[in-house]
């Protein structure tokens, strides 16, 4: 036996039994999968998919936009709907506000609409918490998973010059197919009861040879998280990201740092311009580390850079809704394809050296930060997200505790942030001690706020493990009653 053929075999394996455990979900053989690129490929895919659909379609978005885009793919559901094909839509309260008119044509034809997480009362925090999902699933035999969301600044204008946002997502059909729309399922009981069931398909017949995880992100499970840690572990010769809105934590940062003093090439590709500047800003002071360890850093000069992958040794990628940022970690709902295939990989990196043709490569000079050549790019600030600003929040938290605690050397990036907060927390200060009240009142409605939120929702507890218990000894009556002579 050859002892080379057998190390190999055994690297294989251990790879893809790291991959499983840090993953959370299986390595599922037998799929057919293809990349489709921005919307020009993304969205008639989609729209043909659901124009063919013959029993159901599960239709999952964070964003579904109040203008022609979103109306053009309501009403493909609605169509579909009124011709008896079931239809379940779920979106995000945050990232699609006050929508309920542009989904009345669906729920009219027939279709059952649900939204993800809207206020309550009873939960000051819970819009941390996103459905980030962006996953189309037709009869159980075709699946599309990406970055896309459903709006005119994803399509562009060709009439206007506006190019669309560069996005990435992938169609699959094969055994995986099933799993996506499970996910999809969990997701919509956790919004509410699964009244008229919806009979799924249990398996996909065979489509392919490509092997896929299914990495459905649920809060603080970390399957995700702990998946890009360990590749980044193990890449031994490239690994190249891309991300929009890239706030790396102190363990991943260093897993990359890691990689790259090991002789990987390690690369990071991010936008030139956001539609959230706030959160680029965070970006940028994270450079520093990562291009002093040999990390190479690009900004894509083109329209906004939306897309979230990662392609490593051209054998293991992943496609799908996570950022790399705390937020997509651990906090929302996310869905990715992580797929292990040289084929695919190899198709991802030559998607990837061709992004860097449109991109301007960070370098340091003389202890500075600078671009390799400067090119300006005008784009509109847009709204963004509660996970963007979450991980934002959490890159601030993370400079102010390390400042106040010492526990690392700070950069001098670092050093507007502290300045910033140090001003801050002194005129918070001053305000306390010649106007008490200005502190005081909005403290006391924060507390009363929190203070009712818990009394609420303890007696909500308390009357549903009541009514459990009443049911279940009801039941048990019931059945001593049948049981007697």
């Amino acid at each position: 036996m050859n002892p080379n053929a057998t190390l190999i075999e055994f690297e294989r394996d251990l790879a893809e039994q790291g991959i499983t455990r840090t993953g959370g979900a299986p390595l599922v053989s037998g799929n057919c999968v293809r990349i489709l690129r921005d919307s020009t490929e993304n969205y008639p895919a989609w729209l043909e998919a659901i124009a063919e659909a013959r029993r159901y379609v599960l239709f999952e978005n964070y964003i579904i936009g109040k203008d022609e885009v979103g109306r053009q793919f309501v009403e493909a559901l609605a169509k579909k709907a009124r011709e008896g094909v079931r239809v379940r839509l779920i979106y995000d309260w945050l990232g699609s506000p006050f929508s309920g008119r542009l989904f009345r044509p669906l729920e009219e034809a027939g279709g059952e609409v649900r939204c993800f997480n809207p206020p309550r009362f009873y939960s000051p925090f819970g819009l941390l918490t996103r459905d980030h999902r962006k996953t189309v699933s037709v009869d159980g035999e075709v699946a599309f998973v990406s970055g896309l969301c459903i709006a005119r600044r994803w399509a562009g204008s060709a009439q206007r010059g506006i190019e669309p946002w560069r996005d990435t997502g992938v169609e699959i059909r094969g055994p995986s197919v099933p799993e996506i729309e499970r996910a999809f399922l969990r997701v919509w009981k956790a919004i509410g009861p699964d009244d008229a069931g919806l009979p799924l398909a249990d398996a996909s017949p065979t489509a392919g040879n490509v092997s896929v995880m299914v990495v459905a992100s649920e809060p603080n499970r970390g399957g995700l998280y702990r998946l890009d840690h360990f590749i980044a572990t193990v890449a031994r010769h490239t690994l190249w990201l891309t991300d929009a809105y890239y706030v790396g934590t102190p363990p991943y940062v260093e897993a990359l740092r890691a990689a790259a003093h090991d002789g990987v090439d390690v690369r990071l590709l991010v936008p030139g311009s956001s539609d959230l500047p706030v959160t680029q800003a965070f970006t940028r002071a994270g450079y520093r580390p990562l291009l002093e360890a040999g990390v190479r850093v690009f900004e894509w000069n083109g329209s906004m850079l939306h897309a979230k992958t990662s392609v490593a040794d051209g054998r293991w990628a992943r496609v799908g809704s996570s950022n790399l940022n705390v937020s997509s970690w651990l906090a929302n709902y996310e869905l990715d394809l992580a797929v292990y295939d040289n084929d695919f990989g190899r198709q991802m990196q030559e998607m990837y050296v061709r992004d860097l043709t449109m991109s301007t490569e960070i370098v340091l000079s003389h202890r500075k930060i600078r671009p390799r050549e400067q090119r300006r790019v005008n784009l509109q600030p847009l709204r963004g997200s509660a996970s963007r600003a979450a991980a934002s929040a959490l890159r601030i938290g993370n400079t102010v505790g390390a400042a106040l605690t010492n526990r690392r050397v700070l950069t001098g990036s670092e050093a507007v942030t502290m300045a910033k907060f140090g001003a801050g927390f002194l005129v918070v200060a001053v305000l306390g001690v010649f106007f008490p009240r200005a502190l005081a009142i909005p403290v006391a409605l924060l507390l009363s706020w929190l203070g009712a939120t818990l009394v609420l929702r303890a007696w909500r507890i308390r009357r549903r493990v009541q009514q459990e218990a009443a049911a279940q000894a009801e039941g048990q009556n019931r059945h001593r009653t049948s049981a007697d002579p």
